[in-house]
């Protein structure tokens, strides 16, 4: 302990420790009000590091080339000592994240937290999850599956609905005109390089705007009201007399960590393979189409969609329509009223929107 203590102060008369400790941890202050829904962009933090670690040791053993890829993965599964729980961890995690991030969103939507000063919040919070969509599409593909070549084909071929551009922007996502080696390694560098790097960005970006305009306060409680922001100057969001961030609300992060931790662990060791159909077993084969593909779960309402409307173009646009609807938010709520219970218009279509978007999941899946 003492050395520890030498240590500290011999990089504090260095670097100044002693003053970044005070301004971003024991300095750093939250709403009283301040409940555990505000620990999940915590949680996901974790969750992408961990996938990073994990996607990092698959990379040793895997081939991203055709007639290797699915023996390299089986072989990680059923040689590599604990590769089987590495390539377990990876593939649920990826789910795992878009499933915290999308309750992420919800909740801030339900206490309002997108609202004026916090667009660019929330448009940083949007991307990430299209950008989270997108690297969790591309890694479908890597195991060279029969469940991931056809549903890769299937996910590619939607955008042939596009007029005119629509031919080129498949052949260009493909890298040829069926989905082949080509497509692999696009795929492959996308998913290893490209996205995660702006994936990486774009969390930077994000906290730096959370840091901008502080944390906004719940709209709950005794403390759930604020000075409203009038729009005409920069205004910091402070929270005098609030708690700490360190340690009151990092042990409220560190618990909401391992209460996902104990979840995500219970999926891996009792029920991994959850998120794996049959088809996921099968090595791709370009000549034989299996009966039922489906995407993954949080594909299913999209995939959904596509079927009830007679024409692929008109689905899409819908879905486009609701996308941007939903990335505009902020610029089409402009009240000031953050209490989803005194927002009665917000409340039902939340609430409608929500369950509109279980129903085509659940439909997309039995269908």
């Amino acid at each position: 302990m003492e050395l520890l203590k030498k240590l500290y102060k011999w990089i504090d008369v260095r670097i100044g420790a002693g003053e970044i400790v005070e301004k971003e941890l024991t300095g750093y202050l939250l709403p009283r009000n301040i409940n555990a829904w505000y620990s999940l962009g915590s949680v996901l933090l974790f969750i992408f590091a961990l996938q990073v670690v994990s996607g990092i040791l698959l990379l040793i053993y895997y081939v991203p080339d055709a007639d290797k890829a699915f023996k390299s993965v089986t072989y990680i599964m059923n040689d590599v000592p604990f590769g089987w729980l590495i390539r377990m961890c990876h593939a649920v995690g990826s789910n795992m994240m878009v499933l915290v991030l999308l309750l992420h969103m919800l909740s801030v939507l339900c206490m309002g937290s997108y609202k004026s000063p916090r667009e660019f919040n929330w448009l940083t919070g949007f991307i990430l999850l299209t950008m989270v969509q997108g690297i969790s599409l591309t890694g479908y593909l890597l195991p060279w599956s029969q469940l991931s070549f056809w549903a890769t084909t299937v996910a590619t071929n939607s955008a042939n609905a596009i007029p005119v551009i629509g031919p080129h922007l498949v052949e260009f996502l493909r890298g040829s005109k069926m989905v082949g080696p080509a497509t692999l390694g696009r795929f492959f560098a996308l998913h290893v390089a490209v996205i995660p790097i702006g994936i990486a960005a774009m969390i930077g970006a994000h906290l730096f705007f959370l840091k901008r305009t502080g944390v906004s306060t719940p709209p709950f409680g005794r403390d759930g009201t604020t000075t409203p922001w009038t729009g005409d100057a920069y205004r910091y969001e402070g929270h005098p007399g609030g708690i700490p961030f360190f340690p009151n609300y990092a042990l409220e992060d560190l618990r909401s960590v391992f209460i996902y931790l104990a979840l995500f662990l219970a999926v891996v060791f009792f029920d991994p393979y959850i998120f794996f159909p049959r088809d996921a077993f099968l090595p791709a084969n370009p000549l034989v189409t299996p009966a039922h593909i489906k995407p993954e779960w949080y594909f299913l309402a999209n995939y959904q969609t596509l079927k009830i409307f007679p024409n692929e173009l008109i689905g899409l646009s819908v879905q486009g329509a609701a996308m941007t609807f939903l990335a505009l938010l902020p610029f089409i709520d402009r009240g000031r009223e953050r209490h989803p219970l005194k927002r009665p218009l917000f409340l039902a279509c939340a609430i409608g929107g929500l369950l509109l978007w279980i129903g085509l999941s659940v439909w997309g899946h039995y269908s």
